[in-house]
């Protein structure tokens, strides 16, 4: 018995790069640098001593860490520190709609605003301010 080897067909072109959409690049490499830290350390040491030692109290660790760089830090600590700054922002957050009240999203307006253009027919108008919005402007 003899086997016989058949080649199997290849493309002929290399498929085409796809664009990066929606800036998933970008995303990738934040969510890299995040894995690893680097964001933490980043705002870490923008921090005065004073700082670093409340979120260490919040996060029930030594205040005596202050001084420490993140990196040097056990895993366990830096997420209890990445825990102990998300629960104060979001305290803070809360804190900050309590105080404004209940006022609508200023992006209601805009969206209004796009509505009636719509409404009008001007669909140019009404791209403008679906533009702002996105863009976060409001």
């Amino acid at each position: 018995m003899s086997a016989s080897v058949h080649q199997l067909p290849t493309p002929s072109q290399p498929p085409a790069v796809q664009r990066d959409r929606a800036d998933f690049g970008a995303l990738r490499a934040e969510l890299h640098q995040r894995c690893a830290d680097h964001d933490l350390a980043e705002l870490w040491s923008s921090l005065a001593t004073g700082e670093r030692k409340a979120l260490l109290a919040s996060a029930k660790l030594s205040p005596r860490e202050a001084l420490t760089p993140i990196e040097q830090m056990a895993k366990f600590n830096r997420e209890a520190i990445r825990g102990a700054i998300q629960r104060m922002s979001q305290y803070a957050n809360r804190l900050r709609r309590q105080l404004e009240g209940d006022k609508p999203h200023p992006s209601r307006e805009l969206a209004s605003l796009a509505r009636q253009a719509l409404a009008e027919g001007d669909t140019r108008a009404a791209q403008h301010w679906l533009a702002l919005i996105e863009k976060g402007v409001a």
